[in-house]
């Protein structure tokens, strides 16, 4: 259990508040980080704001003989999220972790979302993280250590009505997360995302009683621990929920040659089940994968020709 000891490290979350994001501040401190809670107190859809939620965490931590403070930026405010990694770093002289839990939800369908609730929840949730861990990174490339951890969802990975707005933003966290996992290798900044179901104020009325009651906060939190821990993978995508743990992969089918034919259309529609075949599929590390796979078919093709 060494590896998940967090003696000495120092964590921000965001949304810590309530529900996930505090139980996530409350499992760190408790295994020993001195933790930055931070949250803006407002409500779900993202309006308002008090100190008070931050604060209610900070002082749960400290009666539990923890270390932790409070504060209330609102992440889609890169001025502000610059003063509280400087608010870290004025109390405890790093900033090891960071984990960008912050969210709001404005569900509805696609025909009826107005735009501006569109561009909101894009800009709380994936420009939230990128402003969160663009005050960071310089931090954790000095230092050469770095853990953080982006917030995505199934909604984003696979899709959910009324969602097109939150899906959005939660899969555009995977490919800032890819990107990022290779720029910080160097530097040993590892980067991953937890793909939570967790009964929040966030689900409170989406889901029948009994499935809240299954889907308690706490049941991710060991995803979360993992992915923050000194031996954490990077570029893993967890999901979590219930106490059930799994992976998820964006992969690469093998598909196939088809070639500049002007019936290239016609056969792709012909061979299309061939070329989404998934036997053989593979994560690729980088982005060029997919080019290497294409170039290489094409050039064993002509080579046979």
């Amino acid at each position: 259990m060494s590896n998940l000891d967090f003696k000495g490290r120092v964590a921000i979350v965001t949304g810590a508040g309530n529900g996930l994001g505090r139980q996530h501040a409350l499992a760190l401190a408790a295994r020993g980080a001195k933790v930055l809670v931070n949250d803006l107190g407002g409500a779900r859809d993202g309006s308002g704001g008090s100190a008070s939620a931050a604060q209610a965490v900070v002082d749960e931590i400290k009666a539990a003989g923890g270390e932790a403070i409070a504060n209330g930026a609102s992440v889609t405010d890169f001025e502000a999220v610059q003063a509280m990694v400087r608010q870290a770093l004025d109390a405890w002289g790093r900033v090891d972790i960071l984990v960008n839990n912050a969210g709001i939800l404005r569900d509805k369908s696609f025909a009826k979302m107005d735009l501006a609730d569109f561009r909101l929840v894009m800009d709380v949730h994936l420009m939230g993280a990128v402003h969160c861990t663009k005050a960071v990174w310089p931090i954790m490339n000095e230092q050469k250590y770095g853990r953080i951890v982006m917030t995505t969802s199934s909604s984003g990975l696979y899709g959910n009505f009324g969602q097109s707005n939150y899906g959005a933003a939660k899969l555009a966290l995977v490919g800032l997360m890819q990107t990022l996992s290779l720029e910080g290798a160097r530097n040993d900044i590892r980067v991953n995302c937890l793909a939570p179901t967790a009964a929040t104020r966030m689900t409170e009325d989406l889901m029948p009683q009994e499935v809240l009651d299954a889907l308690k906060p706490e049941a991710v939190v060991p995803a979360m621990l993992v992915l923050a821990a000194q031996d954490a993978p990077t570029r893993q995508i967890l999901c979590a929920g219930a106490g059930v743990f799994e992976a998820a992969h964006i992969t690469l089918t093998q598909g196939a040659w088809i070639g500049f034919g002007a019936d290239a259309p016609e056969q792709l529609a012909e061979r299309l089940a061939e070329v989404t075949d998934r036997s053989g599929e593979i994560v690729p590390q980088s982005g060029a994968a997919q080019g290497s796979n294409e170039v290489g078919k094409a050039m064993a093709n002509s080579r046979r020709g």
